[in-house]
């Protein structure tokens, strides 16, 4: 039902590629042209800028992006939620996320799937990244959420969402006036770091191998299972710690702890949902498709 021509747009504004766009469109180009065109008119306006092969979107033209983009997810949703009533879908989802993700990510998501599907009722297991892998492997859960770099062949990893892990500590801390760090003054800070096979420990030690640094380098000052008792910990000392930004948004707002840059050092990871090889399984899918329908960033 979704109109043809602003799909057409959409496709088209986020290639800015006349070209591929009719490839994926799987329509030719003069028909993509005709299309852009149709709208112009109706708009009276231009919505792309073209210099022989190459075209811009215009101003007029990033409006309407922004418009068809929630259109497009609002049909997207609509389909989503129609189907999903029509299968009268019922039962019990097994859930097993990473700590980060069950405390400060998922609750909120957790809360808007059972307003929408009252019927199908939520089992939820916390732990590490590695504990999740084994949950789903043995079968004690349908569904992961995990973060973390390893890849092991019996999961199907699908991305959903970016995270970014930073570098905090308590803003009583002398020097957490200081905004910015280089590499060698991260080697001097008293670091509390998570549990082996924790899935922010495994990011953060792969970011610091591309910086030419390996754990083993860092002072460590203390190991603490969860994001929680860290924050804890650097709330009443002059310690340091990584921690997932969706973990201390609160800490953040409130002034008590405090982001320090490190110069050379990014930490960006994504969250993948994770499922075993070859399941389509009915509780699965919605869930997934669920939070799918946010549109997170990735």
């Amino acid at each position: 039902m979704f109109d043809f021509r602003l799909k057409v747009f959409y496709i088209v504004a986020k290639r800015l590629n006349f070209t591929r766009a009719a490839e994926e469109l799987f329509i030719t180009q003069p028909a993509v042209t005709k299309h852009i065109q149709e709208i112009e008119a109706f708009y009276k306006t231009k919505l792309f800028d073209r210099n022989g092969t190459k075209i811009k979107i215009t101003q007029a033209g990033n409006i309407l992006l922004k418009h068809a983009e929630a259109l497009i997810n609002i049909h997207r949703n609509i389909d989503f939620e129609l189907a999903a009533l029509a299968k009268n879908i019922k039962g019990t989802l097994r859930i097993g996320a990473s700590t980060t993700i069950a405390q400060y990510f998922l609750p909120k998501y957790l809360a808007s799937f059972r307003q929408q599907f009252p019927d199908i009722t939520i089992s939820l297991k916390s732990n590490n990244t590695e504990a999740i892998e084994n949950l789903l492997i043995e079968n004690k859960i349908d569904l992961g959420l995990v973060e973390g770099q390893s890849k092991r062949p019996h999961i199907k990893y699908t991305p959903f969402v970016q995270d970014e892990i930073v570098l905090c500590t308590g803003s009583t801390n002398p020097l957490a006036k200081k905004a910015v760090i280089s590499l060698n003054e991260l080697q001097k800070l008293p670091l509390v770091l998570r549990e082996p096979g924790s899935g922010s420990l495994e990011v953060v030690a792969a970011a610091l191998k591309n910086a030419g640094l390996s754990l083993s380098q860092l002072n460590r000052d203390l190991e603490l299972e969860s994001a929680e008792s860290i924050k804890a910990y650097l709330l009443n000392t002059n310690a340091f710690a990584f921690l997932s930004i969706h973990a201390i948004l609160k800490e953040l707002k409130s002034g008590e702890l405090k982001i320090i840059d490190i110069k050379g050092l990014d930490i960006t990871r994504v969250f993948y949902f994770i499922t075993q090889q070859g399941d389509t399984l009915d509780l699965q899918e919605t869930f997934i498709k669920h939070l799918s329908s946010y549109n997170f960033k990735l």
